[in-house]
């Protein structure tokens, strides 16, 4: 029987994942095929590099390597619309790049490297994913609590990524690269696989764009907000309630809580006010994020439709503004401690 490489078994699936997400050609998911792809790629050299030990993969498997924080962080902060892609991230993979091609010359400390590479990131992931002013605009509301998780796990499996190469360099410093295949297959068999999976969670956590002709009036009217919000000036106690007024009537007149797509970014631009300056406005008021406060006005229209209607669960969770069941049953459990079916039990007339 035909022994195949571990890597080259991950590569093959994580190549078909990324057909699938190809294939899919939604605007979300985009950024995520790049990066399983790129992926898929990676570990093939990885595969390549240590079964044949040729030279030019010894080269490229740096430099690939070198692309994954980047693309990682490239991936989670087009949810962030604040968050616009530098240039300054290209540097780290031009300077591998540089170094891998001048390694016989002067030798380059590339694994040093790629380790601050990978904790550089893999720390800022983490530190986004809990700043409470920053919510990913471009995500679902009812979605950003899986989002936030995905980007922590996904800075988590960076910093694991660092202890890889860590390991890597001590193994071939102290016992000649004797461990170096079990833990590249730590690394590539495991860890790359759950780095994917996070990222596909933030793209399909990740509402399509709104036609921007239709919102040029608003855009308009934030652009103007979106130079007062660049001060970043605290908010004061009149500018508070304005927001929270203009919010409140956007979910309890206009019920913008019932669009499954709706995102803080649309909220924003319907309430004509930097996304930045509703978070932190809800955040001082109500104790929680954006999020739990639309989510539990869809939660208020569930529990009508429980006890007023004879309709499946699955329809009510739709019409209340939810896309999943499970996103539905985790808010109602937060909000009412009871399961929904078992809310309509309890209150419903004899």
């Amino acid at each position: 029987m035909i022994a195949i490489p571990l890597p080259f078994v991950v590569a093959l699936l994580l190549a078909i994942l990324a057909g699938v997400l190809f294939f899919r050609r939604e605007e979300t998911t985009q950024s995520a095929f790049v990066f399983i792809a790129l992926c898929a790629l990676t570990t093939t050299v990885v595969g390549l590099r240590w079964t044949f030990d040729y030279s030019l993969f010894r080269l490229i498997q740096p430099i690939l390597a070198s692309c994954i924080p980047v693309t990682a962080w490239y991936c989670f902060s087009s949810a962030h619309k604040r968050h616009q892609f530098k240039v300054w991230h290209f540097l780290p993979p031009i300077f591998v790049t540089l170094a891998s091609f001048s390694y016989p010359f002067w030798r380059p400390p590339l694994d040093p490297m790629l380790t601050l590479l990978y904790v550089s990131y893999g720390i800022a992931l983490i530190r986004a994913s809990f700043k409470t002013s920053n919510l990913p605009e471009q995500v679902r509301l009812s979605d950003i609590d899986n989002a936030l998780k995905a980007e922590r796990i996904a800075g988590s499996i960076l910093l694991m990524s660092a202890m890889i190469d860590g390991a890597l360099a001590v193994d071939f410093s102290f016992f000649a690269g004797e461990h170096a295949l079990i833990i590249l297959a730590i690394g590539h068999a495991i860890l790359l696989p759950m780095l994917s999976v996070a990222v596909i969670m933030m793209s399909l956590s990740m509402a399509p764009s709104v036609n921007e002709e239709a919102s040029d009036q608003n855009e308009k009217t934030t652009s103007v907000e979106e130079s007062k919000d660049k001060s970043q000036h605290p908010l004061t106690d009149d500018e508070v309630k304005d927001i929270i007024h203009k919010i409140d009537v956007l979910l309890s007149t206009k019920e913008v809580f019932l669009d499954p797509d709706l995102t803080l970014d649309r909220l924003a631009r319907k309430a004509c006010i930097p996304a930045r300056q509703i978070s932190a406005a809800i955040n001082q008021v109500y104790g929680r994020n954006i999020s739990q406060v639309v989510n539990e006005y869809r939660i208020e229209r569930a529990k009508t439709l429980l006890l007023s209607t004879d309709k499946a669960i699955t329809q009510i969770y739709l019409d209340s503004g939810f896309q999943t069941k499970s996103n539905f049953h985790r808010e109602f459990s937060r909000v009412t401690q009871q399961t929904p079916s078992a809310f309509r039990r309890a209150n419903m007339k004899s």
